[in-house]
Order: structure tokens, then sequence, then C-alpha cells
């Protein structure tokens, strides 16, 4: 067979970039090391699990389907090699969590995924103003809380926090600390359909009274400052591992809860032996406002896995230097 010279030299070239590229698919640091991933049932978490993922995987690592489990047990499951990383562990909300999976021995939570998390309680504008409440200690009044009340037991009902997920056990014990058990009913479930309700509840014109945390869709429906205001809290009170927190921000306002980083937290055995994840855990950074604007998307009907799989391509074509840089990072440390 004769090729002319443009060809040859085309198909050598072509050649040499295949070797090249097979080389460089056998040299990925994750070569045949299996990770596994959870979230919580919280399907919000997906995006910023699955954004990990795709780092993994650009790293040769054979990562497999996220696994719903909740944030106690995710814990446990990672400390004890069954899983291998969480992108969703908040820092301090999920400290007691951290200790007692084994904490720094068996965990490893380099690095600052996203930062700015903030929680609280909030009420609708609307009655704030009307009646001047600020502060949730005003629910401890029989006529504050009656306004509240969507059941007749003449308490305040509060769309609260799942239980296992850590907010459950900041309000439990605030509820205490404020003295306001006998005046306010933390009710809990099925958190996105409970504040289905409170939002269709707002949009009937009647008052509302939820806690709710950011990044999430809630705030970019109900926003703080238009549609609902912040309620502050008379004092600091923490219970666990942040008792001793102070929740005053900088601003001098207070809100009970302190600031948050959510962080990738990963098994210390593997972050040991996989130096290149290991950096990719450190220097990976999602903003809260791109963590909101997918998380609205969701909300707003786009919330199938493919939806999600999208948002998270394109995410990564939106922001491609910065993917890369992280991978490149991930390879120097493998070096």
């Amino acid at each position: 067979m004769h090729l002319k010279p443009t060809l040859r030299a085309l198909l050598a070239t072509t050649l040499i970039a295949s070797a090249a590229t097979a080389a460089m698919a056998q040299d990925l640091p994750g070569k045949g090391v299996r990770v596994q991933p959870l979230q919580s049932s919280i399907a919000e978490e997906t995006f910023q699990t699955l954004l990990v993922s795709r780092a993994l995987a650009r790293l040769g690592y054979d990562v497999q389907p996220i696994k719903e489990v909740e944030y106690p047990t995710a814990h446990v499951a990672i400390a004890n090699g069954d899983a291998t990383f969480m992108a969703d562990h908040w820092d301090p909300l999920h400290a007691d969590f951290y200790k007692n999976a084994g904490g720094d021995a068996k965990l490893s939570r380099t690095g600052q995924y996203s930062t700015g998390a903030a929680q609280g309680y909030l009420i609708d504008k609307k009655t704030a103003d009307r009646y001047k409440i600020t502060s949730v200690d005003q629910l401890a009044k029989p006529e504050i809380a009656k306004l509240f009340d969507t059941n007749g037991d003449g308490k305040a009902d509060m769309t609260g926090c799942n239980p296992g997920w850590g907010c459950e056990a900041v309000i439990e014990h605030q509820l205490d600390a404020y003295k306001l058990r006998a005046h306010v009913s933390h009710t809990q479930g099925s958190y996105a359909a409970l504040m289905a309700d409170t939002i269709a509840r707002f949009k009937a014109g009647q008052p509302i009274l939820y806690y709710t945390w950011t990044p999430y869709w809630v705030s970019g429906v109900l926003r703080p400052g238009q549609e609902v205001v912040w309620l502050k809290v008379p004092f600091s009170s923490l219970p666990g591992e942040q008792s001793k927190l102070d929740t005053k921000l900088a601003s001098g306002q207070n809100y009970g809860f302190v600031m948050n980083t959510q962080r990738i937290v990963a098994n210390k055995d593997f972050v040991t032996r996989n130096p290149a994840a290991a950096k990719l855990f450190e220097v990976m950074q999602l903003s809260v406002s791109d963590i909101n604007a997918q998380n609205l998307r969701m909300r707003d009907g786009q919330n199938k896995p493919a939806d999600v799989e999208r948002h998270t391509d394109a995410w990564i074509k939106g922001h491609q230097k910065t993917f890369d840089g992280w991978i490149d990072a991930a390879l120097k440390a493998a070096d």
C-alpha cells in the first residue's frame, strides 16, 4: 500500500497521539482504585458530590454510583473503609458525627469545599413588620406564638430539621435554652414536603415560621430581606462539640448558628495511599451562589439524575480552567 507523504505523516501523528493517550491513561494515579461516594437523602447534595466524582474519574479512579446514607452512618462507613468520601460534611455542625466516627485518626477533612453556609430561623416579613418580631424569644409570648399556630393548640408550629441531619440537635437544644419548649412545636418529617406546605401557606397570606439553611433552593423562593426575615436569638447556645462556639456574627447579629464550611470528608487510609485524591479534596472549591443556582433548577423541575449530570457537566464546561487546575494540582501531587 502506497500512501502520500502528507497522509503518511498524518497517520503517524495520529498513532503517536493515540499511544500517548493510552500511556497517559495507564499512568493516571487512580487506575484500578475503586471509590465509593456517599451523600445524605438531600437530593440537592448530588451536584456537589457528582462534581467530585467527575474530577476523581478524570484522575483514573473507578468511581461507583453515589449511595444515599444519612450523615451519622456515612461518617462511620467512611471511617471504617466501607465508603470513600462524602462532599457535604458541615463543619462545625457535624463535629459530633466526625468525633464519634473516630475523628482525625480515621477521617480526613482538609480543604474548604464551600464556605459561607448559613442556618437559622425565619418568619414572613409581613408578620414580622406588623408585630415587630425580631427575635425567637418573642415566641414565648402566647399572643405571638398563636400567630404561627397551624393546628389550634396555641403553640407556634415551626417547620424544622430532619432527624439525623445535625441541625435537629441544635433546634432541640435551643428550644430548651431559650425556654421555648412550651410555646413552639418542632415539626419534623420530610423537609421538602414540609417546606412545600410552608410555602403554600405563605402564598395564601398566612404567617410562617421555619428553619432553613443556605445553600439551598428555599432562600431563592423565600428571599431573606424580601419575603422573609431571619430571627435573632438572645444569646449563643449550641450542643455537644459546638458548645463553646460563639454564634454572633461580625455584624453583631446573632442568628443562633455559626457560619459553616462544607468540606469533603474522606477515609484517612485512602488519602494517605492516594496523594492525588488527597490534593484534589484539598483544592476543590465551589461557591454558595453556584450551588444555590443549581438547587433552584432542581426545585423548578430539573431534578432527574440526568438533569443533575447535565448541570454538573455544564458547570465543568463553564469553569474548565478551574476544573483543569484542580486536576493538574492532583497529578503533580501524585508524582
